[in-house]
């Protein structure tokens, strides 16, 4: 269980982890050594896996992104799943209940690439069909 400043300031690292401690301090109000510590603390028990690149709008607006639904050979399922986490234009791979077994999230250049790598997820042994969704426009996200 985590404490209500611990929950603030997860929401903060999640707004901006690049923010310094000391900002991060000033904002919930606690030392830099408490906010530091607590950061530690969350990492030490896993509340914290690490730190990544959010990408601006600009550079998104450029890119074409698609969810994916994967139907996979039941025996063919963790050689299936070793192989798709290799395509690096897989951003996050869900496994899900009901007709499909897998949800991609992808990400590609353009609608010519974005083709390109829904033939090469098609084409994965043990693939038995793919159906695809593009996403026109994110309203919001957390």
């Amino acid at each position: 269980m985590i404490s209500s400043q611990d929950e603030k300031l997860l929401a903060m690292l999640r707004t901006n982890a690049r923010a310094s401690v000391s900002d991060l301090a000033r904002a919930l109000d606690l030392s830099r050594s408490t906010v530091q510590s607590r950061m530690q603390k969350l990492e030490e028990t896993g509340v914290i896996k690490g730190y990544s690149v959010e990408y601006g709008d600009a550079y998104l607006s450029s890119m074409v992104s698609a969810h994916v639904s994967i139907k996979v050979k039941q025996k063919l399922t963790t050689k299936t799943n070793i192989e798709l986490k290799h395509i690096d234009a897989i951003t996050e791979l869900y496994a899900i209940s009901g007709e499909y077994d897998l949800i991609a999230v992808v990400q590609a250049q353009s609608l010519e690439k974005l083709s390109h790598l829904l033939d090469d997820i098609g084409n994965l042994d043990g693939v038995e069909r793919t159906t695809s969704s593009v996403i026109l426009e994110t309203k919001f996200k957390r």
